[in-house]
């Protein structure tokens, strides 16, 4: 199939990028981009490949934007219930922590998704999963972490990697079963953490050999945070992941710095996220790493908060910077890219080219898929959007419709009766 007549094709070609190069789209005008099959074979003008291919199918984009489709890297996309009521409580006052200190937050999900059965589990990550779909999202990390213990995180990357080979989108699976602390654990963190270590990660491991014999280990996360992992017992999970040859993601100073990006370098870690407290020396030290920031301004936003990631200044240290969802109930039910890419220039004072970088060719890198999606170039999975806009700077100026036309994922338009 040869698209044709874009009035700007975002290519984004070059790999990941880095402070001040974020933001370079690549933008061939009056594009086109030829594929054959799943794959991304050609890129240059209309008026070039029009002439070199004649007797390709063609679509015509009527000169609107074709762009990658949109990499999300950091998802809670399976859970059960919702936490409504909670939103009512931090109106009248309460913080997010002191809600969870109080039995809510995480482990009300946790409560809900353990009681829930795995099929209507399925039917609502499902629906999730396709409304993501429709917005323009062709790549997604989903983690664990609302069952807390072994069968039931197995039963949660279960249901992820039936979604993934049946819906026409990649899902990325995490284990996340450094969510929080089971209720049955209360009290006792050390002991879920050995029990994370000793039992949960090897038996994991086996597991997921067996049953997905082609598929890469899953990343494992931690919640790091004072009140939930301290920085020792992040230390002592992650390490331990390491060592059995999982890959590494982590939540990290959303509420309080205590060093968990600076863990996270150190460990090489995908990626450090949230990031909204995190100190100049920890930037510094994520900059000089391929570890990527991973920015999720739906939280601030979802809690009514002020500060969000220092986008600014992580450019300005040279860091890689990507965007994603975190599409969750508590705080930020919202699995929507072009609201993040909104949230981002408003809040986080990004360009629109910067944001559309960091919601693509740098969320790849988060989840290290950078050689695979993220970007319109040669050998690339040909996974692509045609927006109903002239510019692609309608992503951050417009916000609370959907901008995506046409996705097209692994060659193939999808079809959305």
């Amino acid at each position: 199939m040869l698209i044709h007549s874009a009035s700007q094709l975002i290519c984004l070609r070059g790999g990941a990028q880095r402070g001040a190069h974020l933001g370079e789209l690549d933008i061939i005008p009056d594009g086109a981009v030829l594929l054959q099959g799943d794959t991304i074979t050609q890129v240059g003008t209309s008026a070039d490949l029009l002439r070199r291919f004649p007797h390709e199918t063609r679509l015509d984009a009527h000169q609107q934007v074709v762009m990658p489709g949109f990499v999300d890297p950091h998802t809670h996309l399976i859970w059960a219930g919702d936490r409504a009521d909670e939103f009512t409580q931090r109106l009248e006052g309460k913080s997010y922590m002191e809600i969870m200190a109080a039995g809510g937050g995480i482990n009300a999900t946790v409560r809900a998704t353990r009681q829930a059965s795995s099929s209507d589990l399925k039917a609502a990550t499902s629906s999730r999963a396709r409304a993501a779909l429709r917005h323009g999202t062709t790549t997604l990390e989903a983690k664990s972490g609302y069952a807390l213990d072994i069968p039931g995180e197995e039963r949660l990357l279960e249901i992820i990697m039936e979604l993934d080979s049946e819906l026409p989108l990649d899902i990325i699976p995490t284990y996340l079963g450094a969510h929080a602390i089971p209720p049955e654990f209360s009290g006792h963190t050390q002991d879920y953490v050995d029990l994370l270590v000793e039992i949960a990660l090897p038996q994991l491991k086996t597991w997921w050999q067996q049953r997905y014999t082609k598929q890469p280990l899953p990343f494992v996360d931690v919640f790091c945070e004072p009140t939930v992992f301290n920085l020792q017992h992040s230390h002592t999970i992650l390490s331990t992941a390491k060592s059995l040859d999982y890959p590494l993601k982590m939540h990290v100073d959303e509420f309080e710095n205590i060093g968990g990006a600076a863990l996270a370098a150190e460990l090489g870690a995908s990626s450090a996220d949230h990031l909204v407290k995190i100190s100049t020396a920890d930037i510094q030290k994520l900059a000089a790493t391929p570890t990527v920031a991973v920015a999720l301004p739906c939280t601030p936003f979802g809690l009514a908060e002020n500060l969000y990631t220092p986008a600014r200044e992580i450019i300005a240290n040279d860091g890689l910077l990507a965007l994603a969802s975190d599409l969750n109930p508590g705080t930020a039910w919202c699995g929507n890219m072009q609201f993040v890419i909104a949230l981002a220039c408003r809040y986080m004072k990004m360009t629109p080219a910067q944001a559309l970088a960091a919601a693509t060719i740098n969320a790849a890198a988060a989840v290290s898929r950078q050689d695979k999606v993220g970007s319109l170039e040669p050998g690339k999975q040909a996974d692509l959007l045609i927006l109903n806009v002239p510019d692609y700077r309608h992503l951050g100026y417009r916000f609370g419709e959907n901008l995506v036309q046409i996705v097209i994922k692994k060659g193939k338009v999808i079809d959305f009766s």
